[in-house]
């Protein structure tokens, strides 16, 4: 359930108007529901009540401070996977030992960082990442709890850009070289080894995949186990689909007993690393038509928001709905929604159905809570857009739209360039 839906004709989030928002701040913006967030990881948090589990917000899905502060509130971690996001999860009030860091390039001073902020746990992918982390926990007089990301090799049924569990992915580490890892780790001083780490793709809507790679995982927490490690987390990450078109993906609960049978009788804290499935339907990209046209037989509305805004379209061939925000009672007819950028990939839906839109319309993106601003980008020297939060009646700007100050910020002439040459 999400809290945008149609009060005569007008679109609204929550109990406020759409139209009046883009009125107050214009276009394009994003557009997030307060209400649907806290939903959502409400009910994706309780599914598992009763088993002793943490639930990491995956920040890379969206990492606007207002979002995380919202569910630091609700008792939530973070996975991270950068100094920055870390930064931002602590600036937010989530609890550093409720904060686990991933991704295979962590950088000397993202780990003393995450070290000196006690997060609770490094998820290691490779074998030279584990000698310097144990480096770096000597020369700060500490150690540093970590878990192997291990790559299962199971097949999936999405995009092949968000595999992440397969063969020949970059991240983890082979199931089958990962008892050398676990040696090595507890080899080394200032490495305690407490956890088993996976995450096998994005977008996924089926359980079966998660459950094969738990099945991987159970076996090799059994031979740790023999090995004399005392492991005490298992992490399956992240990888729960929404539906955008016409997905059927798992609801949490369905989700939360395939992963506790499986489990069984084994003892120990399952750390999950929703990202997509908490935000993804809580977010809309609002637009204004700017122009209209007919080419080779096709027609294309033309909006002031672009790939530098949403790329998911132009990067996965993403399906996103496309909505009015004023009913308009029209036939539909076939178009294409497309952007300013001069790119012919530009475009936020093609050759759709949608109604005859026409300049000033207001168009809503749906579905693009995740991984919609946090890959935004100034391409083009575009600003990117401002972000909205919707409580109630009330609405709140939680990022400033850009101005074009901000794209230059930092940038400087050189002296040797400040006077023309003769």
């Amino acid at each position: 359930m999400n809290y945008f839906s149609y009060k005569q004709d007008d679109l609204y989030c929550e109990d406020l108007s759409v139209a009046y928002i883009a009125e107050q701040i214009g276009t394009p913006f994003y557009l997030y529901s307060y209400s649907t967030i806290r939903r959502h990881f409400q009910v994706f948090n309780n599914a598992f009540k009763g088993l002793d589990h943490l639930t990491c917000f995956s920040l890379k899905s969206n990492s606007n401070l207002a979002i995380l502060r919202l569910l630091a509130l609700e008792g939530g971690g973070a996975d991270v996977v950068s100094g920055g996001e870390l930064f931002r999860a602590l600036r937010a009030g989530i609890a550093p030992d409720k904060i686990v860091y991933s991704g295979v390039g962590k950088t000397p001073s993202d780990m003393e960082l995450a070290l000196k902020s006690g997060i609770l746990m490094f998820n290691v992918e490779s074998d030279q990442e584990l000698q310097a982390l144990n480096g770096i926990a000597e020369n700060s007089g500490s150690k540093a709890m970590i878990a192997i990301r291990i790559n299962p090799d199971v097949e999936l049924k999405t995009h092949p850009y968000i595999v992440t569990g397969f063969g020949e992915s970059k991240f983890g580490i082979p199931i089958k070289d990962s008892l050398n890892t676990y040696a090595l780790a507890k080899r080394l001083k200032n490495i305690e080894v407490k956890g088993i780490s996976c995450h096998i793709g994005s977008q996924l809507t089926e359980i079966d995949p998660f459950v094969e790679a738990l099945r991987k995982l159970r076996e090799l927490y059994r031979k740790l186990k023999n090995m004399g490690l005392d492991i005490k987390f298992l992490n399956l990450g992240g990888g729960l689909g929404i539906t955008y078109h016409d997905e059927e993906p798992p609801h949490p609960l369905e989700y939360a007993r395939a992963l506790r049978e499986t489990i069984g009788a084994n003892k120990f804290t399952l750390i999950l690393e929703p990202g997509r499935v908490i935000i993804g339907n809580a977010g809309i990209l609002v637009t204004r038509v700017l122009y209209t046209k007919s080419a080779a037989n096709k027609r294309f509305i033309i909006v002031d928001a672009g790939m530098n805004d949403l790329i998911r379209p132009t990067l996965y061939d993403s399906f996103h709905a496309v909505q009015p925000v004023k009913m308009a009672h029209s036939d539909m007819f076939t178009a294409s929604l497309v952007g300013p950028i001069c790119e012919t990939g530009d475009f936020l839906a093609k050759d759709r159905k949608m109604p005859p839109f026409k300049p000033g319309d207001l168009v809503a993106i749906m579905s693009a809570g995740a991984y919609g601003f946090s890959m935004a980008s100034n391409y083009n020297s575009r600003p990117r857009p401002a972000e909205v939060l919707v409580k109630g009646k009330l609405f709140s700007i939680i990022r400033a739209r850009e101005t074009y100050d901000d794209l230059i910020n930092g940038e400087m002439i050189p002296e040797f360039l400040e006077k023309s040459s003769v």
